[in-house]
C-alpha cells in the first residue's frame, strides 16, 4: 500500500473515533479523550478558493465545488471541508450524492462542512430562522457523509452584555446538537467574531450538555497578545482544526504563524483528527496552497 493510501486510510478510524460518543451525556463538554496513538489527516477547506469560487462554472477563471475537488485531487491531501457558501441554497440529494461520489472516485474523504449562523438571538422569528438553517445543513451535510460541520455563536445585537450573548448562546447550542444528534453529526463552535476572545468563547465550551458538541480551533481566529497560549488552552476541546499561515496579537501587525510551534500545541494536547488548511492571505491560492500543505504535511 502506497504512502498516499495509508494516510487516508487512517481518516476512516478518525472519523469513527469521532462520531462516537466521547463525552458524558448528561455533564458539560470535557476534554476529548483521544486513542493513545495519534492520528491526524490533512484537509482544504474550500473558503481557501473564495475567490475562485461561485455558484457555477462560468468559464470565466471561476471554479464551482465540483471543480474545487478536481483539484484538491491533485494536491496531497486526505480530504477536502465543504463550505456551505459555495453549495446550492437548497441542494437537491441527487446533488449531493454526485459530490459525495466524486470525492470518493478521487480518494477525498469529506472530512467537514461549514455554515454560518446566529445562537445569541433572543427567542423570536430570527433565532426560529437560524435553527431551520442549521437543521437543514445538518441533513445535507450528513447526507455528504460529513462526520462534523463547523458553526458560530454569532453576534449578539448591540446592547447586549457578554453575559447575556454567553446565556442565550448556551440553551440554543444544545437545542442545536439536540438535532445534530438524530443524523450523527458533530457541531464544532469556532472561535469566530464574537468569540475570537477566550473569556468569552470558554465559559461556552465548558458549558455546553452534549456528546454532540466540539470545538473547531481556528488557529487564526485569536485575538490577544499571545494567541497561541490561547491555541494551547483550548486545543483539548478541538474535533477540527483550521489552520490559517497568519496569526493576530493584539497591539502587533499580522504575525507568519510558525507551524513547529503551533503542531507542538496540537500534539500535545493528543489531537486526533483533520488539520484543515484554510487559507486567507494574499498571495495566489494556486502558488500557496501547495506550498503550506507541504508545510503541514512534514509536521503532521
Amino acid at each position: 500500500m502506497s504512502d498516499s493510501l495509508s494516510r487516508r486510510s487512517l481518516f476512516t478510524a478518525a472519523a469513527g473515533l469521532a462520531a462516537a460518543p466521547m463525552l458524558p451525556l448528561a455533564g458539560a463538554m470535557q476534554p476529548i479523550k483521544h486513542p493513545s496513538r495519534q492520528r491526524m489527516v490533512l484537509s482544504l477547506a474550500a473558503y481557501s478558493m473564495r475567490k475562485f469560487l461561485a455558484p457555477k462554472y462560468d468559464g470565466d477563471g471561476k471554479m464551482d465545488m465540483n471543480g474545487f475537488v478536481d483539484w484538491a485531487a491533485e494536491l496531497d491531501l486526505d480530504g477536502v471541508e465543504l463550505t456551505s457558501y459555495w453549495l446550492p441554497a437548497s441542494p437537491a440529494p441527487e446533488y449531493l450524492f454526485n459530490l459525495k461520489r466524486q470525492c470518493h472516485y478521487a480518494g477525498l474523504a469529506i472530512t467537514g462542512g461549514a455554515i454560518r449562523n446566529n445562537f445569541t438571538l433572543p427567542p423570536g422569528e430570527k433565532l426560529e430562522a437560524w435553527f431551520t438553517h442549521v437543521e437543514n445543513w445538518i441533513n445535507w451535510y450528513a447526507d455528504l457523509g460529513a462526520p462534523a460541520i463547523r458553526i458560530f455563536a454569532g453576534v449578539p445585537p448591540k446592547g447586549t452584555s457578554d453575559e447575556e450573548g454567553i446565556r442565550r448562546a448556551i440553551p440554543n447550542l444544545e437545542r442545536a446538537c439536540d438535532m445534530a444528534a438524530k443524523r450523527g453529526v458533530i457541531l464544532a463552535l469556532e472561535n469566530h467574531d464574537y468569540l475570537t476572545r477566550i473569556d468569552r468563547l470558554l465559559p461556552i465550551l465548558e458549558a455546553v450538555k452534549s456528546p454532540w458538541f466540539g470545538f473547531n480551533l481556528d488557529t487564526g481566529n485569536f485575538f490577544s497578545e499571545d494567541p497561541y497560549d490561547d491555541i494551547a488552552r483550548t486545543a483539548k476541546y478541538a474535533v477540527n482544526v483550521q489552520v490559517k499561515v497568519e496569526i493576530r496579537p493584539t497591539g502587533r501587525p499580522k504575525e507568519p504563524t510558525d507551524f513547529d510551534r503551533l503542531m507542538k500545541i496540537i500534539k500535545d494536547s493528543g489531537y486526533c483528527g483533520p488539520i484543515v488548511l484554510e487559507y486567507e492571505s494574499s498571495e495566489d491560492p494556486y502558488k500557496a496552497v501547495p506550498h503550506y500543505l507541504h508545510e503541514l504535511r512534514t509536521r503532521m
